[in-house]
């Protein structure tokens, strides 16, 4: 089966799976997670060393245009991240684009106080 036959999904799982294997959480950084389906966006702060999710946060809780439903999970996410004692993440865009909402997402999480 070639590139051509092979669904966004298929591929995107791809690009996940190749980002996967050098983005790694620690307790002391963990894994900010960035999932988006298409009605809702969401993040985790995942410790992989323990398999353990920290904090997380989803775009049901928030009304809006999916933009803005980033801004308030990247604004949330980062909340939690500093009531966990946690200031340092490594970014896992999932395999999506670095733009739009995963870009919207990850500014309002660095506004928020996060370091990538």
């Amino acid at each position: 089966m070639n590139s051509a036959s092979k669904t966004n999904s298929e591929l995107r799982k791809r690009r996940h799976a190749r980002v996967r294997s050098i983005v790694k959480g620690t307790p002391e950084r963990p894994r900010l997670a960035v999932y988006k389906s298409n009605r809702f966006v969401s993040a985790q702060l995942i410790d992989d060393t323990a398999g353990k999710t920290i904090a997380a946060a989803h775009g049901r809780e928030f009304k809006g245009a999916q933009s803005v439903q980033a801004r308030a999970v990247g604004e949330t996410i980062a909340k939690k991240a500093k009531a966990a004692g946690i200031t340092a993440i490594v970014f896992d865009r999932g395999g999506y684009r670095y733009g739009g909402q995963v870009k919207t997402l990850a500014d309002a999480a660095r506004e928020g106080g996060l370091v990538f």
